[in-house]
């Protein structure tokens, strides 16, 4: 009976699974198709890449006017951009003193020894940050982001906090080299402190967001090995890669982006990138967004959630889900709620 409901119940899935090598899905666990080592020896995996990797393209090329040349430049050979001075100093100043002083509704999660809590830009909150209201309108900040998302959608927008050290447990997965997903994604940080080069710094393969034949046979074996791979992650879609494979891949060392505050780094994570090691408890504030869409139409908008009134409601509406989620007993939300705490709080 119990083998027959299985069997039944992959007969159902088998539409939704196979509807979902369209979409971002990416876990080799949790669909059976991405997972298949005969589908991928036929190349489904490397075929999935290679297509995601065209169609981005194709939608940056569109978005080409919103960042400079130099910038454009800069960010399709390395995969990021760097930018010092971001913010003129009094529009700084104003921000990091509101950020400074804000209290009120946050999250946390914990993964491994480490802490990040994040606060929603939710409209009601940036009424209270005007200053940080003024920055998320920057044609300097939102260019960037869309070009390297390849979408002209609003990206989600949050005040991180990264607390290193802070609880007993393994060392922070993020630490590890590691690809977000399988086709180009961005993550974005203003950094509101200081990062020096042995705290935390955010740490980036320079290069490797280019699906380059050998990043090509890489991803076949990874994808083809997931029967003996152990790190839970990488059979999640998030593929972990060691230093010491980097020069096969055609990949140079890691670079460290130790930065003061006040600067901008805007990064397409499908290339390697991670947290560097911190030697000690250290606190990381910063304004930090992400975007990730449907990688496989060859639109750049076409997006609700790109209607500020809307998009800027999406993090405590996906919280909040969670919420429901867990109260109905199907699945713990690792968003844990605070209530009066301040972006510049210790653990």
């Amino acid at each position: 009976m119990n083998r027959f409901a299985s069997d039944a119940r992959r007969v159902a899935m088998m539409p939704i699974w196979a509807a979902q090598l369209l979409t971002g899905a990416k876990s080799f666990m949790d669909n059976p198709l991405i997972g298949s080592e005969a589908l991928n020896q036929r190349g489904l995996h490397t075929g999935r890449v290679a297509l995601a990797h065209r169609l981005a393209a194709f939608r940056r090329d569109r978005l080409a006017g919103l960042l400079s040349p130099a910038d454009r430049a800069t960010f399709d050979h390395d995969g990021f951009i760097v930018q010092r001075d971001f913010l003129p100093p009094d529009h700084f100043a104003a921000l990091l003193q509101q950020v400074q002083s804000h209290r009120g509704d946050a999250r946390e999660t914990v993964q491994g020894n480490a802490i990040t809590r994040r606060v929603a830009l939710d409209p009601a909150t940036l009424q209270r940050l005007p200053a940080l209201r003024q920055l998320l309108d920057l044609p300097a900040w939102t260019g960037p982001i869309r070009y390297a998302g390849s979408f002209d959608t609003e990206p989600v927008n949050y005040i991180q906090t990264i607390l290193t050290h802070s609880k007993d447990g393994p060392d922070d997965p993020q630490c590890d080299l590691h690809a977000d997903t399988f086709h180009p994604t961005v993550k974005a940080w203003l950094f509101l402190t200081d990062v020096p080069e042995d705290e935390g710094p955010f740490t980036y393969v320079a290069g490797s967001h280019r699906f380059t034949p050998e990043r090509r046979a890489w991803e076949r074996a990874v994808s083809l090995g997931m029967a003996q791979q152990e790190n839970r992650l990488t059979r999640r879609g998030s593929f972990r890669v060691r230093p010491d494979e980097l020069a096969s891949i055609g990949l140079p060392p890691p670079t460290k982006l130790a930065v003061p505050a006040n600067t901008l780094v805007v990064a397409d994570t499908h290339g390697f990138h991670a947290r560097g090691p911190s030697v000690r408890p250290t606190k990381r504030v910063e304004i930090w967004a992400y975007g990730r869409r449907n990688p496989f139409v060859p639109w750049t908008g076409l997006d609700l959630w790109t209607i500020p009134a809307l998009g800027r409601r999406r993090s405590p509406m996906f919280w909040k889900f969670g919420d429901t989620l867990e109260a109905m007993g199907i699945k713990r939300n690792v968003w844990r709620p605070l209530q009066n705490v301040g972006p510049f709080d210790d653990a």
